[in-house]
């Protein structure tokens, strides 16, 4: 009905509109009038000629079924008629907004207004399709801007991409200025990686010249060392020589106060005198000559007393104990004389294996008589084992700090130990405790040795001294002092009152224990001595060094007999086995001896 009412003359276009108003009016919606096209204008027969719908009525309503056009247009007509007759009124004219038209409305009043009827059915067929299907954006389906609209757009986007170029100019300042920073950073660190490469050269270049300038003292140390060596011997020489003559004047001037005293020696005395040196050495008669001189001379020693502070000169401790004579003889020569025994490698095997500390073992001792082994250890603990079952007997604490070594006392009643806590501690085995420390030393002690007597008892140290002490008087009786460096081992020699030490300083030293003087001294390490022991007959001295160089020494030629490189570790400790022979036709077979070397 809607395409035949468009297609009659226009006196049928005024019925056709007031159809779609009531329409609209049914749907709730407004009739957008076609206000383009001038063949479609109409007016309604009202007072005041205005072309206005009725106002919607709630009660207005047709019947069902009566929904033709004549009523429909009848019923608009009386309802029109009936609101404008009762009343006059005032319209005021409103401002129309114009609004933009969506895209297809647009093209519709277009081929409308052009009659092109044909092709308005082949768009609307073609759009809703399309819709349909989604192919249309909200973009294209949206309004038609106009001119103004479209002015104001562009200017909001003119305004938004000034904003954006200020900023992007201020960014682009701030990039210029920090690249001019960088700029000049730059040049500074390369001025500055040029200046330190010309010092750099400069110091190679001085490296170099004093490299060579170094190369030149090796010559002239070698000839220093080797000189400072006959000096220290030349000086060892003259101290020697500087006690003795010391002690005679003191005897001299013993003497001369004695005679201008009055006191004359009697012929008793001399006959005592010749009868003690008819049952002496001459060793012991020089000794006991010097000793009582020293108590003649009431506070005047044979040596300096700067030497050794621990010492009364001149004054004995009622306590102290006598060196027994030098006459007795090793019984142990005796109980070897008729055996030949010989080192057989593959006659021993091992028996058993003792977990016996938590750190590492340092020293191990046996005892004279019985089976029983002690172990010293860097846990400050000593134990002692029965072996070879490996039960404990005894552990030992006291010591503060590291145990370096320990020693049996010849009758193996007691045992000494020496520690890094710088004491020597003495230890009862019937009393199961510590009866005595000695202290003096300023360092670390390395070792100790006891005399066979078992009065006195020989400990080295890390300051370079070694200690005579007197277990009756409880006091050093003696430091010998003469090596430079830290002494690692000393012993004495069995049933005699010679004392062996080794010290870093590369040197063997023998020392008279009754005097606390050294008597002889062995040069021919070129390294740190770290042991030396005497064989049975005491004629002969083994040591090691710690790049494990082992050297055999005569001890009435003070040379080197043999020399062995055993390296490249260190020699920790060297020990004779009492297989060593002589024959009657005066040849001494090489004895055998044993190092300990520490393995990397």
């Amino acid at each position: 009905m809607f395409w035949a009412l468009c297609q009659k003359p226009h006196e049928d276009l005024e019925t056709l509109y007031l159809f779609l108003a009531v329409q609209c009016r049914r749907s709730k919606r407004k009739l957008r009038r076609f206000s383009n096209n001038p063949g479609l204008r109409f007016k309604w027969d009202c007072p005041m000629n205005s072309c206005e719908i009725p106002p919607d009525d709630d009660d207005f309503s047709l019947p069902e079924g009566e929904e033709d056009l004549v009523r429909t247009v009848q019923t608009v007509r009386d309802q029109a008629e009936d609101s404008f007759s009762p009343r006059s009124v005032l319209t005021t004219q409103r401002p129309v907004s114009h609004r933009p038209e969506v895209v297809d409305d647009f093209v519709r009043n277009f081929l409308i207004k052009m009659g092109m009827m044909k092709t308005l059915e082949c768009f609307q067929t073609e759009w809703y399709e399309m819709m349909q299907k989604g192919l249309l954006s909200a973009e294209v389906a949206g309004f038609v801007p106009d001119i103004y609209a479209h002015n104001q757009m562009l200017e909001t986007e003119i305004k938004s991409l000034k904003k954006q170029v200020e900023t992007y100019k201020l960014a682009a300042s701030k990039a210029k200025e920090a690249m001019v920073k960088l700029y000049k950073e730059r040049d500074f660190h390369k001025m500055h990686h040029k200046r330190v490469a010309q010092e750099k050269n400069k110091l190679i270049n001085d490296l170099k010249k004093l490299k060579e300038h170094y190369t030149s003292y090796e010559p002239l140390l070698r000839q220093l060392h080797e000189k400072y060596e006959t000096v220290l011997r030349q000086k060892m020489l003259i101290s020697l020589e500087r006690d003795r003559a010391v002690g005679q004047v003191t005897g001299l001037q013993a003497t001369l106060r004695n005679l201008e005293s009055g006191h004359k020696v009697e012929v008793s005395l001399k006959k005592e005198e010749s009868k003690n040196k008819k049952e002496m050495g001459p060793t012991q008669k020089a000794i006991k000559e010097a000793r009582e001189k020293e108590l003649l001379q009431e506070g005047v020693a044979p040596y300096s007393p700067e030497k050794d502070p621990n010492k009364q000169i001149g004054k004995r401790h009622p306590k102290d104990s006598e060196f027994p004579p030098d006459t007795k003889v090793n019984p142990r020569l005796v109980q070897l004389k008729g055996k030949n025994s010989r080192l057989k490698l593959d006659g021993y095997r091992l028996s058993n294996t003792l977990k016996v500390h938590e750190l590492a073992v340092s020293c191990l001792a046996l005892h004279p008589r019985k089976e029983i082994l002690v172990t010293a250890s860097d846990d400050r603990l000593w134990k002692m084992w029965d072996i070879p079952s490996g039960n404990i007997i005894m552990t030992g604490e006291g010591h503060t700090d590291w145990l370096a070594g320990c020693c049996f006392h010849p009758k193996g009643t007691k045992l000494a130990t020496v520690s890094g806590d710088k004491t020597v501690r003495l230890w009862d085995f019937s009393k199961s405790e510590c009866i005595l420390t000695l202290e003096g030393h300023a360092q670390a002690v390395w070792g100790c040795s006891w005399h066979s007597c078992g009065d006195f008892l020989a400990s080295c140290s890390l300051d370079g001294n070694s200690k005579i002490w007197d277990l009756n008087s409880e006091r050093c009786r003696y430091t010998m002092r003469g090596h430079m460096d830290s002494v690692n081992s000393i012993e004495f020699l069995p049933y005699s009152n010679i004392v062996l030490t080794s010290s870093a300083d590369k040197t063997l030293s023998l020392w008279d224990a009754r005097m606390g003087l050294c008597a002889q001294t062995f040069y021919g390490h070129l390294h740190s001595c770290n042991h030396a022991a005497f064989n049975m007959k005491g004629d002969t001295i083994a040591s090691c060094d710690s790049y494990g160089v082992l050297k055999l020494w005569d001890v009435r030629k003070a040379v080197a007999m043999l020399s062995t490189d055993a390296g490249p570790h260190p020699g920790n400790q060297v020990a004779f086995h009492p297989s060593a022979t002589d024959d009657e036709d005066e040849h001494v077979q090489l004895p055998q001896y044993v190092c300990n070397c520490q393995s990397l």
